[in-house]
């Protein structure tokens, strides 16, 4: 039997529905545009005719990108980078999340405060890199990982999680069973904790993915490089050599409509492997966002299904 809705109930589903589409056109035009203005000449684009269809279509930017030999090195070094990265910072901040959450830890508020202060006051660039350097993790992968490896933010979230989405009693349960802490880490904790986790890895990956600075300051080897600043490399080279042909008639116009499309190509060609991984983990990201909001489900915790 269906029941029929009101006439607020409708006039809310329209206005709703209205909001979601312009939020959805709002969120998905830029990427959109940037796609279609990496294919087009950057002519028709200064001149507003790729609103909706590329124009004058030309692929001379995913060339130039792509012909360039360190793409291929660059993938696989930003890949490995993020894999790395995420495993080792998703691992720290689920760890120290979970001991911040249990209020029978030793100075439990000053430790949260110092992880907050950190929040507001960085030590600076040149120090950070004095230390690195001490450690000899210069041009090497522990450089782009391990001085941010613990996100404050992301150890708060997971923090709360653990707080509120899972009963304490459950805790109570397994020690009064015999359980230790690392035990009822691994059996109970962590199967309760995939939407979080989900979180964590989305939010880590594409930090990890992003970052390009992190490997100008501290990567000296061109091999070592990242896919980020691979691009940033050919960017920098074309406007280079838009400067050089600027005497010339014809030269700079040439290159710098050359110097957009590699602009707009590595847009492209840097963002396409987060979107792709992206509806993997879309599943429990939802579910991470409403931390706190419910609570966890039991059926997945192997100890409950021991019992």
């Amino acid at each position: 039997m269906k029941i029929k809705k009101k006439s607020s109930e409708k006039t809310f589903d329209i206005i709703n529905g209205a909001f979601l589409l312009i939020l959805v056109i709002l969120v998905a035009y830029p990427l959109y545009y940037v796609l279609i203005a990496s294919i087009s000449d950057p002519y028709e684009v200064y001149a507003g005719k790729t609103f909706l269809l590329p124009s004058k279509i030309t692929f001379e930017g995913y060339k130039r990108v792509f012909k360039e030999n360190s793409i291929a090195g660059g993938y696989l070094n930003s890949i490995y980078y993020t894999v790395l990265g995420t495993v080792v910072s998703v691992a720290l901040v689920l760890t120290t999340g979970y001991c911040m959450s249990k209020k029978t830890l030793p100075f439990r508020r000053a430790i949260m405060i110092f992880y907050v202060i950190t929040m507001y006051v960085g030590g600076g660039l040149i120090p950070t890199y004095l230390v690195v350097s001490k450690m000899h993790m210069l041009n090497s992968v522990w450089a782009l990982i391990l001085p941010g490896g613990v996100s404050v933010y992301n150890v708060i979230v997971t923090r709360t999680f653990f707080e509120t989405s899972i009963p304490q009693e459950l805790y109570e349960a397994a020690s009064i069973d015999g359980s230790g802490n690392i035990r009822t880490f691994v059996k109970i904790a962590l199967p309760l904790a995939k939407p979080i986790i989900a979180v964590m890895v989305i939010f880590t990956m594409v930090a990890y993915w992003n970052d390009w600075f992190t490997a100008l300051i501290y990567m000296q080897e061109k091999s070592r490089y990242p896919l980020q600043l691979v691009l940033r490399q050919i960017l920098i080279q074309s406007q280079a050599m838009a400067s050089m042909m600027g005497n010339m008639d014809g030269g700079y116009a040439e290159a710098n409509k050359l110097t957009e499309l590699i602009k707009f190509a590595s847009i492209v060609v840097g963002s396409v492997p987060m979107l792709i991984a992206y509806p993997f983990v879309q599943k429990y990201f939802e579910k991470g966002f409403m931390a706190g909001a419910v609570k966890a489900d039991l059926s997945k915790c192997q100890y409950n299904k021991r019992l």
